[in-house]
């Protein structure tokens, strides 16, 4: 198995995912509506049996019955629904028990008449154990203060009471227990259904050729679908864009290696034929000249990498722009006493600081000084200038060399730096102009400020 198809085996379904989250809400969902529904049924239960067992002692006390003596048995055991609920009556004149239809007088503690209200009693007899509610009802006063005062209680076993509850709570959720699977199902069936258009767009971008200029089509049947459109035809733009300067880098590099290395061919063979010193400097000289676009590769490759080694989102370094600059013009002033070059360095008090990559940042200027003091002839004057402004701030290499006209073909004022401008210059001012874009900054160029010629600028917003 290949790393790829392992990590693709390792990685999630997104309607399995979404399915996931989806029962598990109907899940938790399902067992709110059963603790509710437990709550609600014994809650209710209660009510309704203390409101049934208060009806039937405001009854028993209206009609005065006689003495009835005990029931045979239990409704409950008669075959009888639960809603049908089996109630006892216990009924006093003043103290002295009148009736007891299931004889629960001595299994319950009652000496005497307990007063009005609702209450739950301890039963230990004949009919078993367990606790039993009572509710008391007391008749009105009588026209003979005299005569004894009729009380009269209902109870009911609480086990009933709670199978009531019981058979009310699973009524009300087995519904839900039954709908749930379908319910599951159709939200499966409809995720999968609704996951269908985000599947052809995937198919869509993988059948994509980026490098032939294909684009995805705009009209698609969800409005949700046009900004992950239009971020993708982006990128596929900015990855059509790279590729055409990557082709035209190629072959800048290509021609660049190519004059130098058929020089040394001729210089070598010429060498052969007839050594001269003249012959073994300009051998030298193409030598070196091929060397320096080695060296130039290798610093845009190492820039990159630098730059795609950091972790990401790490913030880069603040940097003072006029230290930097300072430290370069030390390490190239040998260089510009050897050419003739006047090297100098102009910077504001209080200094300039930028937020960048320290190499990409020392390799673009390096490449500006250099390239300022290789292709501008001896007596030239070289600034380096720091700047800031209200709107930015950066740093500028001028030069006052009148540069070959063929060799740089004028441009407007601040006007991005066109590969044509650097044809003929190597890789240098290439080598710049990808680092800015790195570093979010602008590579400009212009004329300069008299009686500079030439200037070149890395220019970042405020």
């Amino acid at each position: 198995m290949t790393p790829a198809t392992a990590t693709r085996a390792r990685q999630k379904l997104l309607w399995r995912h979404l399915w996931g989250l989806t029962l598990g809400a109907l899940t938790l969902v399902w067992i709110t509506l059963m603790v509710v529904a437990w709550y609600t049924g014994h809650h209710e239960t209660e009510e309704m049996s203390d409101g049934h067992m208060m009806g039937v002692a405001r009854l028993w006390l209206a009609v005065s019955p006689a003495d009835v003596g005990a029931l045979s048995e239990p409704l409950a055991r008669q075959g009888l629904r639960s809603y049908v609920q089996d109630v006892a009556v216990i009924e006093w004149h003043g103290d002295q028990v009148v009736n007891d239809t299931h004889r629960l007088v001595a299994g319950l503690g009652l000496g005497a008449a307990p007063a009005p209200g609702a209450s739950t009693r301890h039963y230990q007899g004949v009919m078993g154990s367990g606790p039993w509610r009572m509710v008391v009802a007391e008749a009105g006063a009588t026209a003979e203060p005299t005569q004894p005062r009729r009380r009269v209680a209902v109870l009911m076993n609480m086990a009933q009471r709670v199978d009531l509850g019981r058979d009310v709570a699973e009524h009300v959720a087995r519904p839900a227990l039954l709908v749930l699977p379908l319910v599951a199902l159709g939200l499966w069936w409809t995720i999968r259904r609704g996951l269908r258009p985000l599947d052809r767009l995937s198919k869509e971008v993988a059948e994509l050729d980026t490098f032939a200029g294909q684009r995805l089509s705009n009209p698609h049947r969800f409005r949700e679908f046009s900004s992950t459109v239009q971020a993708i035809n982006t990128l596929v733009d900015t990855l059509q864009t790279r590729a055409q300067r990557e082709r035209a880098f190629a072959s800048d590099v290509a021609h660049e290696l190519r004059t130098p290395l058929s020089a040394i061919a001729l210089q070598a063979g010429a060498a052969q034929r007839e050594p001269s010193p003249e012959h073994l400097a300009q051998l030298e000289h193409e030598a070196l000249r091929a060397g320096r676009i080695l060296t130039q590769l290798l610093d845009l490759a190492r820039a990159q990498r630098t730059d795609a080694a950091a972790p990401p989102g790490e913030a880069w370094p603040t940097l003072e722009l006029g230290g930097l600059a300072a430290e370069l013009i030390s390490r190239h002033a040998q260089q510009a006493y050897e050419t003739g070059h006047e090297l100098s360095l102009l910077q504001p008090d209080g200094g300039v600081r930028v937020r960048a990559q320290p190499m990409l940042l020392e390799l673009a200027l390096r490449n500006l000084i250099e390239n300022a003091l290789r292709h501008t002839p001896a007596g030239t004057q070289v600034c380096v200038e720091v700047w800031q402004t209200p709107q930015a701030m950066g740093l500028s290499v001028s030069d006052d060399g009148q540069r070959d006209a063929a060799r740089q073909p004028s441009t407007t004022a601040s006007a991005p730096v066109a590969p044509a401008d650097t044809a003929g210059l190597g890789l240098g001012l290439r080598l710049v102009e990808r680092i800015a874009e790195q570093m979010g900054a602008r590579f400009l160029r212009d004329d300069g400020t008299k009686p500079m010629t030439t200037r070149f600028t890395l220019r970042w917003p405020r």
